[in-house]
């Protein structure tokens, strides 16, 4: 007993290799770099690392198997947790919380499971040009803390719940 609880007479474990996660295109797009979003929150990291997208379809998948921990209430942004810990914001266009939910509907709810290419968002792309400041979509990893090393990927087109966007170690 007294080895089962002290761990007497283990063999040192072997070493635990840093687990990965991949963050998958949640929107159909042109890829861009988040210093170049017109907006000082996401292009400065204020909120974490991350991508942005210029969507050219007006719907958003699940970049991760996870969990929805957030839907705004006006449905222009989502938080996300993956299984391994890693928290994302999906935040569809700039400026678009002044929209007040108007474009935009949400087929998720706080709690609900989702898997990659599970359809999150679906948006009017004409309205937020109309109504908001860009179509941006930064794609942020918010508890950067969690994340060892982090490789963005290198497409300037996305597909979305198919072109891998972000590979992390954790």
């Amino acid at each position: 007993m007294l080895k089962k609880l002290f761990g007497i007479g283990k063999k040192d474990a072997e070493p635990v290799q840093p687990q990965q996660e991949v963050i998958i295109a949640p929107i159909t797009g042109k890829l861009i770099s988040i210093e170049e979003v017109p907006d000082p929150m996401f292009a400065q990291k204020m909120m974490g690392d991350g991508v942005a997208i210029e969507p050219t379809e007006g719907k958003a998948v699940a970049p991760v198997a996870g969990e929805i921990v957030q839907v705004f209430p006006t449905k222009h942004a989502i938080g996300l947790k993956t299984k391994g810990g890693i928290e994302l914001l999906l935040h569809i266009g700039l400026e678009t919380v002044n929209m007040n939910g108007e474009g935009f509907t949400a087929h998720v709810k706080e709690g609900d499971k989702v898997n990659v290419g599970d359809t999150l968002v679906e948006f009017d792309l004409n309205l937020i040009t109309e109504k908001a400041t860009s179509t941006i979509t930064p794609v942020v990893i918010t508890n950067m803390e969690a994340v060892a090393s982090l490789e963005k990927a290198t497409a300037t087109e996305t597909v979305a719940g198919e072109t891998p966007l972000l590979t992390l170690k954790l």
